[in-house]
């Protein structure tokens, strides 16, 4: 898999380089301010890219904009966008657009190496990957006597991990409940949100976090 990075400190840049190249990946190309990388996404033409939200000159969501410009001139383009902090605007608008592959995870997650290598090749694919932290706010932004709240502590529980980018059999085993109960779960998730009843891939999920944003 060939990735892009973009990230200003260049201690966690190296070692991402690292983590990546150890893992068997290519990495075509660094950046370490915001100028640098929408020119670099272009060329280089990256299966994903891993961006830091805040990069020089001004480090405030430099990384986002480039990402979100690189996405309008190459559409699909996979995009693990990194954060510090778990920011809900940031999220809303990498994930406003309902295109496919994209992720927004914490930068503690790096440290855990094999779900950080599991998000990344997740995003490559098409699909989503969003930090629990991240999932955990905008649930409880979306609630306040909308249909969430008629939602049942276990669908609760599912669509969480649906919002992650789970699937069905990583769900049932963290819930202890068989792959039948998740589905059922889901249509009923579904229908509860006026959503339609298909529990496939990553556009469930997308059109979850678009409701939750809306």
């Amino acid at each position: 898999m060939r990735v892009v990075i973009a990230e200003d400190n260049a201690l966690l840049r190296e070692g991402l380089v690292l983590l990546l190249t150890s893992a068997g990946h290519e990495v075509t190309g660094v950046a370490s301010s915001g100028p640098e990388v929408l020119p670099l996404l272009l060329e280089r033409e990256p299966d994903v890219a891993v961006l830091d939200v805040r990069l020089p000159p001004g480090l405030r969501d430099e990384g986002l904009r480039a990402a979100l410009a690189a996405r309008e001139k190459r559409p699909g383009l996979p995009v693990l966008v990194l954060s510090q902090y778990v920011e809900e605007t940031y999220a809303a608008e990498l994930l406003g657009g309902g295109a496919h592959g994209v992720g927004y995870l914490l930068k503690d997650r790096v440290g855990r190496v094999d779900e950080f290598l599991a998000a990344l090749e997740r995003v490559a694919a098409g699909g989503t990957a969003l930090d629990p932290e991240v999932v955990t706010e905008l649930m409880s932004k979306g609630r306040g006597g909308g249909p969430l709240d008629t939602l049942t502590p276990r669908e609760s529980e599912v669509l969480k991990l649906m919002a992650e980018g789970r699937d069905n059999a990583t769900i049932a085993t963290t819930l202890v409940i068989t792959e039948r109960s998740v589905h059922k779960h889901i249509g009923n998730v579904f229908a509860k949100l006026g959503l339609p009843p298909s529990d496939s891939g990553h556009r469930r999920v997308l059109a979850v976090l678009a409701y939750l944003n809306s």
